[in-house]
């Protein structure tokens, strides 16, 4: 049986990053929560998730940088207040999630939605759920926390990152606007 070569791929996601000492502040307050279920995120990995685009042949990443230059922002740095944290059942997660997602968020993921369409990587849109993962393969009720988060993730580009062995590497980014 003569089997097709499988061309090379990358495992490619759209997101904002969390600055060092955000990450830092983050990883302090999980662990004040004395979680007894899950894995958690490494701190180093905290970002929220734009847009996930799965697997994308390698020969495909310089045009989808090219269509992520071609969406246009705000013009002014992104600011989102993660205030809730909260147990995602079906996907075995615990996150925290802005209450109210900032309209310039939303327009700029629909935005990047309809810049990745003519790529056709994904089978079923999903609902955008802005969110920062905090521990995977989660199973028990939101823990209590002695100080309710609010951490204000700010953003001044997006970023497409390559996911490979548990690690995220930055392979390109975009500025949102002035600071």
């Amino acid at each position: 049986m003569n089997e097709e070569p499988r061309e090379p791929f990358k495992r490619l996601f759209f997101a904002l990053g969390c600055a060092a000492a955000q990450r830092r502040d983050i990883a302090k307050w999980r662990s004040a929560l004395q979680l007894r279920s899950g894995r958690p995120v490494p701190a180093d990995n905290f970002h929220l998730t734009l847009k996930f685009l799965g697997a994308v042949a390698t020969a495909q990443v310089a045009d989808i940088c090219t269509a992520a230059a071609s969406v246009r922002t705000s013009g002014a740095r992104l600011t989102v207040v993660l205030d809730r944290l909260d147990v995602w059942r079906r996907a075995g997660v615990l996150v925290l999630a802005p209450e109210q997602a900032p309209p310039a968020l939303l327009r700029l993921v629909y935005d990047l939605e309809q810049a990745m369409l003519p790529f056709g990587l994904e089978d079923a849109p999903r609902e955008f759920r802005p969110h920062l993962t905090l521990a995977r393969d989660y199973r028990a009720p939101a823990p209590e926390s002695s100080s309710p988060p609010e951490f204000f993730l700010r953003a001044e580009r997006f970023t497409l990152f390559e996911s490979h062995k548990g690690r995220y590497r930055a392979l390109a980014e975009w500025p949102l606007g002035t600071a």
